[in-house]
């Protein structure tokens, strides 16, 4: 077997492990290591590694977990995720964990907050406040401070309070990790039949739930084995993704999306580990940094409050640009109120920007996928036939 095929086969056995057996280990491996889990969209990991401890990223059971008592807590017309992750905790799949940060993405995932300190008082639990306003002066003290009370919290925790070194440390490792991250999605850009998007996310699902130096390991890895075989260009649109940053859809179907007719080259599946767009400092104060690096440097996305409307409705264009792309998928969960109430300027942008696109909704536990595979197959005939942007 390649080394290819045994990075992505390790990877897939990450992706269906339920129990988090990789998270475990490393646990037992390593007896002073406690584990903070945390929903999407981001978390601070470099403040969770520098407290010693292992960030493991919650992403709900997909398709692979029947939702018993998690219907129980949440009414039915709301997103799939919440109710996934207390099925995953009612079961003691979670009991692993110290701590679990809940990051201000929707309401629910504030509600779903609320419930975790009733259900575990035993935890340490947190929502964070993302900051909204990207101002150094307020947004970025907000940050600051808020970072810098999360790191007394998770130390009290671990019973190690993160350092100055502790925390430039790890900021070092997360440029690392990012830096390798943005490697792959480039290389997935200039040649998505080398790296098709299905074997790139089963690694980053991956990276979510183990320590991060076995993550670079692996996606190094794969980075040089990706030239070990020459598979055939095919003759496909080239797609972005968008919607997909917070209850990821079942890996099913972004298979249906490539072999549909479609190169998914640009996306944002998993985006809190890429939310960081450049190297976060190392030299002065590193919480200072970190805050600074949020507020001037984070992705854009709909779980962040964006005051211009105008440079939303550009936003799509620009990616397309940069992507090479010839039309946009606007894949979301049902109920996901960031997504779905973001579409529509994005997509009229999008559209008087000439750029193709299509629409539809999905959830983790989405079995079924001929609709979408049809509908990603005539998209991408539609564009080979009259064109894109």
């Amino acid at each position: 077997m390649s080394n290819r095929k045994i990075i992505i086969e390790w990877a897939l056995g990450v992706y269906e492990d339920l129990h988090f057996t990789a998270a475990r280990e490393t646990l037992s491996q390593n007896p002073n290591l406690k584990a903070v889990g945390f929903l999407p969209v981001y978390a601070p990991r470099e403040v969770i590694v520098a407290s010693s401890m292992l960030p493991v990223g919650i992403y709900g059971g997909g398709d692979q977990i029947e939702i018993i008592r998690g219907d129980a807590y949440y009414q039915s017309y709301i997103c799939h995720l919440p109710r996934s992750v207390i099925e995953l905790a009612q079961s003691d799949r979670l009991d692993f964990l110290s701590a679990v940060l809940f990051p201000s993405t929707c309401d629910v995932i504030r509600n779903l907050s609320g419930m975790w300190q009733v259900m575990y008082p035993d935890l340490y639990v947190r929502y964070l406040d993302l900051p909204h306003v990207r101002d150094p002066e307020v947004g970025g003290k907000f940050w600051e401070r808020e970072l810098r009370t999360l790191i007394d919290k998770l130390g009290e925790v671990s019973g190690h309070r993160a350092s100055d070194d502790d925390l430039r440390a790890a900021i070092h490792l997360y440029n690392e990790v990012r830096w390798v991250i943005r490697e792959l999605y480039r290389a997935r850009s200039a040649e998505p039949w080398r790296l098709p998007t299905e074997e790139l996310y089963l690694l980053l699902r991956a990276g979510e739930v183990v320590a991060p130096e076995l993550f670079l390991d692996k996606a190094r890895a794969y980075l040089e084995a990706i030239h070990e075989d020459s598979p055939p260009m095919k003759d496909r649109s080239r797609v972005i993704v968008v919607g997909t940053f917070c209850e990821q859809p079942p890996l099913g179907l972004i298979k249906t999306i490539e072999r549909a007719g479609c190169w998914i080259v640009d996306d944002d599946l998993l985006i809190g580990n890429r939310m960081l767009t450049r190297d976060v400092q190392t030299q002065g104060d590193p919480v200072a940094n970190l805050a600074e690096a949020f507020i001037l440097h984070s992705e854009k996305t709909s779980v962040l409050y964006e005051p211009d409307p105008d440079g939303k409705k550009t936003l799509m264009a620009q990616r397309v640009r940069a992507a090479k792309a010839d039309g946009i998928i606007f894949a979301a969960p049902s109920f996901c109120d960031p997504a779905l109430l973001d579409r529509p300027m994005l997509r009229s942008g999008a559209e008087e920007a000439g750029i193709p696109c299509i629409a539809f909704k999905y959830a983790e536990n989405t079995g079924q996928f001929q609709q979408f595979r049809e509908q990603a197959g005539t998209f991408s005939d539609s564009i080979k036939l009259w064109g894109g942007s």
